[in-house]
Parts: structure tokens; sequence; C-alpha cells
């Protein structure tokens, strides 16, 4: 995405969260079903949709690295701040770090620091990863049981971390957990792409979001998608270090159905 807002803000497995579709093979009733609901609740996303029948909402998380959700926090963290190009380029170079993936939290603390600061973090962003990491593999945070919680106790967990906000969990509840009803108000790409879709004279606040997008629950990640499409499209190809087609399980319950997450844009 673009430049953006404030946010202070592995690859295992699927991570399968509260709140997801998990049956592979209700995937293509379950996006009718959301669908169909989008198109009579709002007409702007129904034009969006019906303009585009030959879209598959999941193709745009096979432009992302695998990545579980430490994978996908350490994602979002990264893109604090920075553009989708920035973002994607400072990826690649921590991927390269740890033999072409993104690292689990033991082989982020196994690193000198410095070398993620050559990599492109910043400081403050290498504190909260690492502090994150620590929690992680220290027992503070269990894997197991976040992925079960709730999407607002979830936000509770993650965001008393310092260097991690509502955005930043949003974006990982997207990628690695493959929520259904999740939107990120703080996102400048996804406000760019309201005030391009709905004619906005102006670039929507984040309160004026989350008013649009009350019309698109329970399906406001879908919609999301859609949304967020136009802002990939824009952003042009990612780097080739990055995976094009699902290689890990990591994304394969993100991507299930229809989940998507820009990249590059903080809110808070």
């Amino acid at each position: 995405m673009a430049a953006s807002t404030d946010d202070d803000g592995g690859n295992v497995r699927s991570m399968e969260g509260a709140g997801s579709v998990t049956e592979d093979a209700g995937r293509a009733a379950w996006l009718q079903q959301a669908r169909s609901y989008l198109r009579q609740a709002d007409p702007v996303l129904a034009r969006l949709i019906d303009d585009r029948p030959e879209f598959d909402p999941r193709a745009w998380m096979a432009r992302l690295p695998p990545m579980d959700l430490y994978g996908a926090l350490l994602f979002q963290v990264t893109g604090q701040q920075l553009s989708v190009a920035a973002t994607r380029h400072t990826l690649a170079r921590i991927q390269a770090l740890f033999g072409g993936h993104l690292p689990a939290p033991a082989e982020l603390l196994e690193v000198d620091p410095g070398k993620l600061r050559e990599a492109g973090l910043s400081w403050r962003k290498i504190s909260t990863l690492r502090d994150l990491a620590e929690r992680l593999s220290d027992g503070r945070l269990d894997p197991e049981a976040l992925r079960s919680l709730p999407d607002d106790e979830l936000m509770a967990e993650l965001t008393a971390i310092p260097g991690i906000g509502p955005w930043t969990v949003q974006g990982a509840m997207l990628i690695a957990l493959g929520r259904e009803d999740v939107v990120l108000p703080g996102d400048l790409a996804l406000r760019k792409a309201v005030q391009a879709a709905y004619q906005l004279d102006h670039l929507p606040a984040q309160q004026e979001v989350l008013d649009i997008a009350s019309k698109w629950r329970p399906y406001r990640s879908l919609a999301t998608s859609y949304l967020f499409s136009a802002a990939f499209e824009q952003a042009g190809p990612p780097p080739e270090r990055w995976p094009t087609r699902t290689l890990r399980r990591g994304l394969v319950h993100g991507r299930r159905h229809g989940v998507t997450v820009g990249s590059g844009a903080a809110g808070t």
C-alpha cells in the first residue's frame, strides 16, 4: 500500500481461528452466499463484484510470503509506515537472512539484531518483533490458544505488546487466521480504495470506513479483498523471491475463503 498512518505496531502450519470457515468442500457455496449478500447489501460492491466475475479472492494471498501467525505479525510490523514496494523489498531481505523464508520466533531471536537492521527494519520494529518472539518462545503467549480466541480477545492480547496496534493485528487475522469479518479502517490503501469505489471527494476517515463497512457484516473480509485488489494491481508484481503460488500450509487457511490483506499501511 501507499504510505501509512501511525501504528506502533515462521512458516509452520495453518492457524485455524475462531469465526473461520474450515471445510474446503463448502468454500464455493460460502463464496456464492457471501457475494450474494454483499451484492444485496451494497450497490457499490455489487458493481465491483459483477464487473469482475473471474476474480479469485484467494489469488492475492499467493503474492505474500508463506506465513503463520508470527510471520503474519512480522509482515504487518514490517509494513508499518512503509509503501507496498518498500515492504516487499524489506521482507525479501529478511527472508534472505533465513534461507528464503520468514523466521519462526526462535530463529529471529538467534540472529544478530544488527542483521535485521541491515535488512531494513528500524530498531523499534526489531524490538517489537523480538518482544513478540520472546513471549511466544517462553510460554507467555501460546499460539494454539491465540488462534482460538475471538477477534476482540485476540486483539486485546496482541495489542498489549508495545509496537503492535489494531491494524497490525487485523492484518494478521486476515492472513494467518482466515477470519471472515475483519476490516482495516486505518489502512491507507483501503481508505483510498473506498474513496475511489464510492467516488468520494475526500479521503475517508477511519470511522467513515467503518460506517461504510457496517453493511458488509458478516463478510467484511471478502468485501475488503475486492477493494484491496486494486491496490495490489497498482503496486505491481512482488519480488522474485516471493512465491507466486502456495508452497506452505501456513497460507492455505487464510486463502481458503478469499481472505486477503493489504500491506504497507498502518493504522491505529
